[in-house]
């Protein structure tokens, strides 16, 4: 898919615009599960989200080209259009964003606040990209896929920066939405030689990618449940399924609760807000904090992007309850 030559030129080409992300360890979060654990800030980019470097890196190219198109268009439900609206306005290239009926206000408003068109059309996502694929006719713009290689090779340079400032990582808990953030982990650990596993993590309401996995191929997924909005997948797309199957330990489900309780230890130990699908990763490692003891363990948060209101209702049951009891029941 690309090499360590391609990853360098997109960080050159990403660091123009926003620094590295960076990756700490907490000291009360390892306390709290027992292990080594660094958290690679992902909510620190300037869309709050680790797409952003996918669409700064396409739009890049996409202006470089002689046959350059007269715009973008995709559907989304929010990280990856705030992306690609970001990087539009960067660069001057129009862009054109459906989103389904009810998607988060917030969202919204950062795509609008970025200068691309917004459509609402459809109640769900689904309806959403079938929209933008006959908008793409009428309008004459690019269509833009969750898994195109430019976006793929600018997220993988997060993974980068990762391996590269913390060494000896035993294990990394990735989420597994469209497949771009846990793919280009995979390929860039392999380049770079490290030995380190790789967990995806899916919520139990969207378990395609899961059950995909244990299958050794992909299962069509049916309706999907979740408050992660960013990782409610029903159906694997077979690159990035591909890539998965042959390059990470194993992809496991989390619960709703286990969810939450990992928005909740990110705030409380680090004041960092999560979304439901960037605090997966860590709801990942609550359900195996057993098995990690001892373990210098990498977790990614891949973005911030949440509705206070939201946010509120689901922490609200661990602000007057025991915190150390809830994550050890959870992972007993």
């Amino acid at each position: 898919m690309f090499n360590l030559s391609d990853i360098n030129h997109a960080a050159d080409v990403i660091y123009q615009i926003m620094p590295p992300t960076p990756q700490y360890n907490w000291p009360q979060l390892s306390k709290q599960l027992g292990c080594d654990v660094w958290v690679k800030h992902e909510n620190h980019t300037p869309t709050t989200a680790f797409k952003v470097r996918g669409g700064i890196y396409l739009l890049n190219q996409l202006m470089q080209r002689a046959d350059r198109p007269a715009g973008i268009l995709s559907a989304t439900r929010g990280n990856h259009g705030q992306s690609l609206s970001f990087a539009g306005q960067k660069t001057g290239m129009p862009v054109t964003i459906v989103v389904p009926e009810g998607n988060s206000e917030d969202q919204n408003a950062a795509i609008k606040g970025f200068g691309a068109n917004l459509v609402v059309h459809g109640k769900d996502f689904e309806a959403a990209r079938q929209h933008s694929a006959t908008l793409v006719e009428s309008s004459g713009y690019q269509p833009v896929a969750p898994f195109a290689p430019e976006l793929v090779i600018g997220v993988a340079t997060y993974a980068l920066e990762f391996l590269q400032a913390v060494k000896e990582l035993d294990v990394v808990y990735v989420p597994i939405g469209m497949g771009s953030g846990i793919c280009g982990l995979i390929k860039t650990r392999d380049l770079l030689g490290i030995k380190a596993e790789i967990v995806g993590v899916v919520a139990e309401g969207a378990p395609a990618f899961a059950e995909s996995f244990n299958a050794g191929k992909i299962i069509p997924g049916q309706d999907v449940n979740t408050l992660a909005d960013g990782v409610a997948t029903r159906t694997p797309l077979p690159e990035a399924f591909e890539i998965i199957k042959g390059g990470a330990s194993r992809v496991i489900t989390v619960t709703e609760q286990q969810i939450t309780q990992a928005m909740y230890l990110y705030f409380k130990t680090t004041h960092n807000l999560s979304e439901g699908a960037g605090a997966v990763s860590l709801a990942g490692l609550i359900a195996e904090q057993g098995k990690m003891k001892g373990k210098r363990v990498g977790v990614v948060l891949s973005g911030g992007n949440i509705d206070f209101a939201r946010f509120s209702e689901y922490i609200s049951p661990y602000l007057s309850g025991d915190l150390m009891a809830s994550v050890g029941a959870s992972a007993a």
